[in-house]
C-alpha cells in the first residue's frame, strides 16, 4: 500500500468525487485544447492590435469573442445548470459565469476571455497533480493479475482469470500474482501481502494455507486450488469497499452544503451592494472571481481522503461514515478474547480421559468432528492428531458458540466436541467430580452421549494487547470490556494480562449481543472488537464495529464498519485517533477557507485585488486546505 500512501500524499482532492475514467480523460484533453485555442486567439488578437497596429480593430474584437465563446460559454452554461438543479458542487461556475457576463456586457471581452481561461488553466494544472490520486483504485485494479495458469492433467494453459471456477488448479510461479483466492495444494513459498494486510513481512505458506488475490509470490511454485471466484476474492470486495467510501455522506459535508446554500446569495448581495455604492462593475467582478468556494468544497473531502489513504496502507478499510460520526465519541470498547485478545492459535496441552477410555480413543473421536471445523479449538486438535488415523463422519454441523456434532458412516454414533453446558443439554451427564484443574479452554467429548473425557486449550496473548488498551485510555476511552465463550478462569487470566477493566465469560453470541445492550452509553458510544465470525451480532449490536484478520473473510467484512486486514491490536487506537485529527482538520479547513475567502472579498471591494489577479489568487484558500489535510499524512508518517 505504500503506492497508495505516496499518491494520497499528493493528491488529496482525488477521489472526491470518481475516478479519472476514460471519461475523464476524454474530457481533461477537452479542457486543454480548447484552452490552447482561446490562448491563441487572445494572443494573435493581441499581436495583431500591438505589434503589428492594424487597421481594422473589430479583427482582434472578434478574435477575443471566438476565445469567449470557447471559453466561457461552457462554464456560463454549467453554472445555469446549477441554478436549476441546486447542484452545489458548481458553485464555482455559477459565480463566474456571472462575472463572465458582467464583463462581455461591459464590453471588456479581454477579460471575459482571461477569467475563464486562467481559472481552466489553474484547474488543469491540480487535475494533473492530482491525477495520480484518482488513478489510485484503478491502480489497485492493475495489481490483480488478470490471467492465470491453468493446471489441469499435468497441462499448463495460460487462461483469464475472470474464466476460473472454484475447484480448478493454477499454477503461480515465483514472481507472479496471484490472481485468485485459493488454498495451496502443493509447493512451499513466501507471499508479499503488503497490498492487503499492510503487513512488510512476507508470510510462508505450505500445503493447507490460504493464499489470496492481489498478493505476491516470492520465490516457490505453488498449486492452488480456487475457492473463489473473481468476482468473489477478498480483493475485490476491498476495492468495491474503496469505491463506495468516496461517496460516504459524512456531517461536516453536509455543513458545507449548508453554508453554500446561503453563501452563493451572500456573494451576490455584497458584489451588488459594491457595485451600487462604487459605481465600479469591476470590483463586483473581482468579487465574484475571488469568491469561488474551491477551499469550502475541499474542506472535507481533501482531508477524508487523506485518512483514507493513511489507513489504507495499513491494512485497515472504513466502510462508512460512522469513521467520522462516532469513532470521535467512542467511551467504552468491547473485545472478544480468542482471535481478538490472544492469537487465536490453541495448543492442547492436557488429555483427560474418562472412566476406561483411552487417550487414543478419545483422540480419535475428538478428531472425526474436528477436521470438519476451521474453529481454533478443532484446529488443535486436528494439529496434535496429524499422524493418528479417525473414522470417518458422513454429516458433521457446527453450532455456534457450543461445538461440534457429527453421525458415523453407519449412522451407530453421535460424536460431539464442545462446552460443558451444550454437552449437559444434549443429555450427557458430567459428574461434578470430573472438572478441569488447570488453566485454559476445555472441550468435552461424547458417543452417543456416553462421556469420554474432556480436552484442555491453552492460548496466548497478543504482544500488543495491554498497549493497544493503554493507548486507548489515553485517548479519552473510560472502560474497557471483554466478552467471551470461555471458561471465566482462563478469560480473567488473560483479561488481567491485557488490562481489561470487565470480564463476561461463558458467552453464547446472543448473550454477547444481550451483555453489550445492557452497557451504559449515556457517556459515549460503544466500540466492538471481534474476529467477525462469532462475533458478527455485537459487531453489527454497536455503534462502530471494528474486524479483526478480515482478510478472507466475507462475514468479517461485511458485518463490520472497519475491517483490518491484519491483527495488529494498535490499529484500534490508531483508527480512533485518526478520526479524531480528521475531523479536528476538517473544522480547521472550514475557518481557513471561510476566512481567506472574506479577505479576498474585502480586499476586492476595495480594487486591491482585481478580477484578473483574482482567477490566481482565489487558489489561495483551496492550497492551503491541502496543504493543512496534508498533516494527517505527515503525522502518520512520524
Amino acid at each position: 500500500m505504500e503506492n497508495i500512501d505516496h499518491m494520497g500524499e499528493n493528491n488529496l482532492k482525488a477521489l472526491a468525487k470518481n475516478n479519472l475514467t476514460d471519461a475523464s480523460r476524454r474530457k481533461l484533453s477537452a479542457e486543454i485544447i480548447s484552452g490552447m485555442i482561446s490562448l491563441c486567439c487572445l494572443a494573435v488578437g493581441l499581436i495583431y492590435t500591438y505589434i503589428l497596429k492594424g487597421p481594422y480593430k473589430a479583427v482582434p474584437q472578434l478574435l477575443y469573442f471566438v476565445g469567449f465563446l470557447i471559453e466561457g460559454i461552457p462554464v456560463i452554461v454549467t453554472g445555469v445548470k446549477g441554478i436549476f438543479t441546486d447542484d452545489l458542487t458548481n458553485a464555482m461556475e455559477i459565480l463566474v459565469g456571472i462575472a463572465i457576463v458582467a464583463c462581455a456586457f461591459h464590453k471588456d471581452l479581454i477579460l471575459a476571455l482571461l477569467i475563464p481561461l486562467i481559472l481552466n488553466s489553474v484547474h488543469i494544472l491540480e487535475e494533473r497533480s492530482i491525477m495520480g490520486g484518482r488513478d489510485v483504485i484503478e491502480g489497485l485494479k492493475n495489481m490483480q493479475q488478470d490471467t492465470a495458469i491453468l493446471f489441469e492433467d499435468g497441462k499448463e494453459t495460460t487462461v483469464d482469470a475472470k474464466s476460473l471456477k472454484v475447484g480448478q488448479h493454477i499454477k503461480v510461479k515465483p514472481g507472479a500474482g496471484i490472481p485468485i483466492d485459493g488454498v495451496v495444494v502443493t509447493g512451499e513459498s513466501h507471499i508479499d501481502e503488503k497490498s492487503l494486510t499492510g503487513e512488510p513481512e512476507p508470510s510462508h505458506v505450505r500445503s493447507g494455507a490460504s493464499v489470496y488475490a492481489g498478493t505476491v509470490n516470492l520465490d516457490g511454485t505453488l498449486i492452488v486450488e480456487i475457492r473463489k471466484e473473481y468476482v468473489d476474492t477478498s480483493f475485490s470486495q476491498i476495492l468495491s469497499l474503496l469505491e463506495k467510501s468516496e461517496n460516504m455522506s459524512i456531517p461536516e459535508a453536509r455543513i458545507v452544503d449548508q453554508f453554500l446554500v446561503y453563501y452563493i446569495p451572500f456573494v451576490l448581495a455584497i458584489a451588488a451592494a459594491v457595485a451600487l455604492v462604487t459605481k465600479d462593475v469591476s470590483k463586483a467582478i473581482a468579487i465574484l472571481v475571488v469568491s469561488c468556494p474551491c477551499g469550502q468544497m475541499l474542506a472535507s473531502p481533501a482531508p477524508m481522503i487523506a485518512a483514507l489513504s493513511a489507513a489504507t496502507k495499513r491494512g485497515i478499510l472504513i466502510k462508512n461514515s460512522k469513521f467520522l460520526e462516532s469513532l470521535t465519541e467512542i467511551k467504552t470498547v468491547v473485545f472478544d478474547k480468542t482471535g481478538t485478545i490472544t492469537n487465536g492459535v490453541l495448543s492442547l496441552s492436557d488429555i483427560v480421559p474418562y472412566g476406561d477410555t483411552s487417550e487414543e480413543n478419545l483422540l480419535r473421536c475428538a478428531k472425526s468432528v474436528a477436521v470438519s471445523s476451521t474453529h481454533p479449538v478443532s484446529q488443535a486438535v486436528v494439529r496434535s492428531t496429524q499422524n493418528l488415523s479417525c473414522p470417518e463422519c458422513s454429516s458433521v454441523k457446527e453450532v455456534s458458540g457450543s461445538g461440534m456434532e457429527g453421525i458415523s458412516r453407519d449412522g451407530s454414533e453421535t460424536i460431539r466436541l464442545g462446552k460443558p453446558e451444550w454437552i449437559a443439554q444434549c443429555g450427557c451427564h458430567i459428574p461434578e467430580d470430573f472438572q478441569p484443574q488447570t488453566p485454559g479452554s476445555v472441550s468435552y467429548v461424547t458417543c452417543n452421549d456416553r462421556l469420554l473425557g474432556y480436552l484442555c486449550f491453552n492460548d496466548t496473548i497478543r504482544d500488543k494487547a495491554k498497549d493497544c488498551v493503554d493507548e486507548l485510555r489515553t485517548l479519552g476511552v473510560d472502560q474497557t470490556v471483554m466478552l467471551t465463550g470461555d471458561r471465566t478462569e482462563p478469560a480473567k487470566r488473560i483479561g488481567a494480562q491485557a488490562g481489561i477493566d470487565q470480564v463476561y465469560a461463558k458467552l453464547l453470541p446472543q448473550e454477547k449481543l444481550e451483555c453489550l445492550q445492557k452497557l451504559d452509553k449515556t457517556e459515549g458510544k460503544i466500540l466492538a472488537v471481534g474476529d467477525g465470525i462469532n462475533d458478527a451480532l455485537i459487531l453489527r449490536g454497536a455503534d462502530v464495529g471494528i474486524a479483526m484478520g478480515a482478510m478472507g473473510s466475507d462475514l468479517a467484512i461485511d458485518s463490520a464498519d472497519i475491517a483490518l486486514m491484519n491483527n495488529n491490536l494498535t490499529n484500534i487506537p490508531y483508527v480512533i485517533d485518526l478520526a479524531t485529527k480528521t475531523r479536528n482538520i476538517i473544522y480547521q479547513n472550514l475557518v481557513l477557507s471561510i476566512c481567506t475567502s472574506a479577505v479576498m472579498i474585502f480586499l476586492s471591494a476595495f480594487g486591491v485585488v482585481s478580477a484578473l489577479s483574482g482567477s490566481f489568487l482565489h487558489n489561495i484558500g483551496a492550497f492551503a486546505v491541502l496543504i493543512n489535510s496534508s498533516r494527517i499524512l505527515k503525522e502518520k508518517k512520524e
